[in-house]
């Protein structure tokens, strides 16, 4: 076995593999969200406004390569080789909300880059708020809410029995990504404008705070003596 400081981290390989893994669900989404950014953007002020809240949705929608990735190989006997070579849980995990990262930043470039052109080209004045609530809310609710998808996905494909297909995650996956952008989205526009700001930093305060509590007992739900148990 290879010295600890020469084990491969396997960070390029997950990636890679979360691309071809999630394909499908990445390709959906960033075809949709440019279709959408582009109309909303040509919409106006009023309406790419509202399109920079459901940019998070898109992105979390199409971010769940790197939970798959996870899912397959715990499920096909990856993992448990992956261990006993010497890559910890704690690595695992890190590739996987990596792996999920770049998904994220994909559809994030092509949504804002579809919408803000379009905008500009339909000759529309940005609006002062555009990129505070981008900067503000889209982009760090979309990388939230998917590090939260991939991090759940993780914990409960580390703790469910691989031979049990009851136990698989994938079908409830989404909708815990999708949860916090879609109620935020509801929420904003049903608050007063004053209040929106307040409401988007509280959202984003308690998914971090969620992030870090599940982080910081990362041991408890991935523990590696479940991941070197094929049952």
């Amino acid at each position: 076995m290879s010295p600890p400081s020469e084990l491969p981290t396997l960070l390029g390989t997950t990636v890679r593999r979360s691309l071809v893994v999630g394909r499908v669900s990445l390709a959906l989404s960033c075809f949709m969200v440019v279709i959408y950014a582009a109309g909303f953007g040509a919409g106006g002020a009023i309406l790419i406004s509202i399109g920079v809240y459901l940019l998070p949705i898109f992105a979390v929608a199409g971010g769940i390569g790197g939970a798959l990735v996870y899912s397959n190989d715990r499920l096909k006997g990856v993992l448990e080789y992956v261990v006993a070579y010497g890559i910890g849980p704690r690595r695992l995990l890190i590739n996987a909300l990596a792996a999920s990262a770049v998904q994220v930043s994909i559809i994030l470039v092509l949504g804002v880059g579809a919408g803000v052109t379009t905008y500009l080209l339909s000759g529309h004045a940005l609006v002062p708020g555009l990129w505070e609530t981008l900067l503000g809310y889209s982009l760090p609710m979309s990388y939230l809410a998917a590090g939260l998808l991939t991090t759940v996905g993780v914990y409960w494909t580390s703790l469910a029995s691989p031979r049990s297909g009851m136990n698989s995650p994938l079908g409830v996956l989404p909708m815990i990504g999708l949860l916090p952008p879609g109620a935020v989205l509801i929420l904003a526009l049903a608050a007063p404008p004053v209040h929106v700001a307040q409401l988007v930093g509280a959202a984003e305060l308690a998914i971090f705070i969620a992030l870090l509590v599940l982080w910081t007992h990362r041991e408890r739900f991935m523990p590696a003596e479940r991941l070197l148990s094929p049952g």
